[in-house]
């Protein structure tokens, strides 16, 4: 039997960036950046597979056997998550693995790509002596390219690619993305036979209106990269060509709903209902998403997905199709009640904007809204977070979620923190919302610790919030509020809290 050529790796950081929320009621998602690569270097004609030891619950030595059974010639690592930025966090888990794979099977080449790596490539190899490559973006053409040259041929030559060479790291001039027009040809989609499909979870709140069955679920990208240019994001690093942040990169690709469809018939066939659209945004073209609609209505096909949307960029005139389509949930990143909050990190667009009356129109249309605030943004006060607390505590959107600001590598506001000196994370998941070593940014008025405790007891005020558990219930059934407060006995550990 010929030498597979490439395993893409998606490690096991679960425990270590979500706690005991990873048992029962963290998502499980498909790794779509590995499953997306690994269709691209089999198009080009390489052995692939893809191993995630995630859905599979394997522990590093089981990853560690399973490797060397494989004997790759190449261990590609895809450090990404269920949003852009959890890349940080799960380095975790695949820097510990990387490790652990390179001191069992030496000889193995070793290589990293994902939203990190491509924001901090110096120091990713720097720190771990363990990784023989890193690609300097999405690693499209570096991965192929590199598989062509046999690991070792002409380094040099190998944009977009870092390497060591007798005790130095280089990084070579960074390869093109794929152009739009290239997309289908040259990502044509994921390879969903190489993925244990069975053993994917969503979230809780997603399978509300599919009788609370959280499987079978898939996600999918139907575009990449987003034209928006929030500080706190750092989705678009791996569109960078040349610029160390990814404000430079607000580059926006997508493939025809013609293309796209053809997953959606896949998951009609294997039975899946419950679908993620993981793109940062997906309402901002109509011509794109309402096509892509229509197709699935045409088809008849009765699936729950959810997908993200601005205030700004979701109309009244969508709602219906949307609606036809299973689009039973729209993600909306309102972050702040404070107009000048939102403006100070450009989200500010949509400052005129009526958030209420946009929020109530979704839901007129059968629609629900899962609402996204941030608490410790640069402007953020105490009484400018309760005031974004009470926004949505009066809105009371079927769920909401509660994030404390963090500088992610690769984003705008990373660049400022360290400018600033503000402390940054020392671990990988320092950058995790829910692990033990989270340590989010102070702001002009608040220390970090302040932040964390406001955004802990923002969370748990909401989701114990006898208005809301009532609507749960008059909407989805007793099941949503048993297990919403079954959630709410599951107390994250905060180191920073513990600190006196």
């Amino acid at each position: 039997m010929n030498q597979l050529d490439v395993l893409f790796i998606h490690s096991n950081s679960g425990h270590r960036v979500y706690q005991d929320l990873s048992e029962d009621f963290s998502a499980i998602e498909p790794p779509i950046w590995a499953g997306m690569l690994a269709s691209h270097c089999r198009m080009k004609g390489y052995r692939v597979d893809l191993l995630d030891c995630e859905a599979l619950r394997l522990t590093d030595d089981e990853a560690v056997s399973h490797t060397i059974n494989l004997n790759p010639r190449l261990a590609c690592f895809v450090v990404y998550g269920q949003q852009p930025s959890a890349s940080s966090q799960n380095m975790e888990g695949a820097t510990a693995l990387a490790d652990h794979l390179k001191k069992n099977f030496p000889e193995i080449k070793i290589i990293f790509v994902g939203g990190h790596v491509a924001a901090l490539p110096q120091e990713v190899m720097g720190k771990h002596p363990s990784i023989d490559f890193v690609c300097q973006n999405e690693g499209v053409y570096t991965l192929s390219n590199l598989l062509a040259g046999n690991l070792s041929d002409r380094l040099d030559k190998v944009l977009g690619l870092g390497y060591r060479e007798n005790g130095k790291v280089i990084f070579n001039s960074p390869s093109p993305i794929v152009a739009k027009e290239d997309l289908p040809k040259d990502l044509p989609g994921v390879a969903w036979d190489l993925l244990p499909m069975k053993n994917y979870r969503t979230s809780l709140w997603h399978s509300y209106p599919n009788q609370s069955q959280r499987q079978p679920f898939a996600a999918l990208y139907t575009s990449l990269g987003c034209p928006m240019k929030c500080s706190f994001c750092m989705i678009n690093i791996i569109n960078r060509q040349k610029n160390e942040f990814s404000d430079g990169s607000a580059i926006f690709r997508y493939w025809d709903p013609k293309h796209i469809i053809r997953d959606f018939d896949y998951f009609a066939s294997q039975g899946i209902k419950n679908i993620k659209i993981a793109d940062e945004l997906f309402v901002l073209n109509p011509n794109h998403f309402l096509e892509l609609c229509q197709l699935i209505i045409e088809r008849g096909y009765n699936f729950n997905i959810w997908c993200y949307s601005r205030v700004d960029t979701v109309k009244d005139r969508y709602l219906e199709t949307m609606k036809k389509a299973g689009i039973n949930w729209l993600a909306l990143g309102i972050e702040s009640a404070n107009s000048l909050v939102r403006k100070d990190v450009t989200k500010g667009r949509f400052e005129d904007v009526d958030i209420r009356s946009v929020v109530r129109k979704i839901r007129e249309h059968g629609i629900n809204v899962i609402a996204n605030y941030i608490f410790g943004l640069p402007e953020d006060d105490q009484s400018s977070m309760q005031a974004t607390l009470n926004l949505a505590l009066e809105m009371r959107t079927e769920e909401a979620n509660f994030y404390s600001a963090m500088a992610y590598p690769g984003s705008p506001l990373h660049g400022m923190a360290k400018k600033a000196g503000w402390e940054l994370p020392k671990s990988y998941s320092g950058f995790s919302q829910h692990s033990y070593h989270t340590l989010p940014l102070p702001t002009k008025h608040l220390s970090a610790k302040e932040v964390l405790s406001f955004r802990d007891y923002a969370w748990m005020k909401y989701h114990s919030d006898p208005g809301f558990l009532e609507m749960l219930k008059q909407k989805f059934g007793q099941i949503a509020v048993d297990e919403t407060r079954r959630s709410m006995r599951v107390i994250l550990k905060r180191k920073i809290l513990e600190a006196s």
